[in-house]
């Protein structure tokens, strides 16, 4: 399944994506996958136990929402999920508003 308006692959995890939970959070809420590629197939993750840990205290810490975070196994490859519900009021990553449209991130400007 390709990545679409509520589906992100990312292969590995990078604090930069705390930027697309924001932008899911904005939106219409989403699921990103940490261990796939980008055509949806699991590449696996190293660190598994550690991320599951720390992804949900980064984004409670900055941005003040909770997400589920769960570990996935297919085909012997361990993958995070991470379940961005929308929420009714904007949610800011340290003072940036990030918004999900297609299958991209937007910054939101201006006033």
């Amino acid at each position: 399944m390709p990545e679409s308006q509520n589906i992100e692959y990312k292969q590995s995890w990078d604090d930069d994506y705390l930027k697309w939970v924001c932008g899911f959070a904005n939106a219409i809420g989403g699921i990103i996958y940490i261990g796939k590629d980008d055509n949806g197939n699991v590449v696996g993750l190293a660190d598994c136990k550690l991320l599951l840990e720390s992804i949900p205290q980064k984004i409670r810490n900055t941005m003040g929402i909770i997400c589920d975070v769960q570990l996935q196994e297919e085909a012997g490859s361990k993958y995070i999920e991470i379940k961005v519900n929308p929420y009714s009021v904007p949610v800011s990553l340290r003072g940036r508003y990030y918004y999900r449209s297609g299958s991209t991130k937007l910054e939101l400007t201006g006033v």
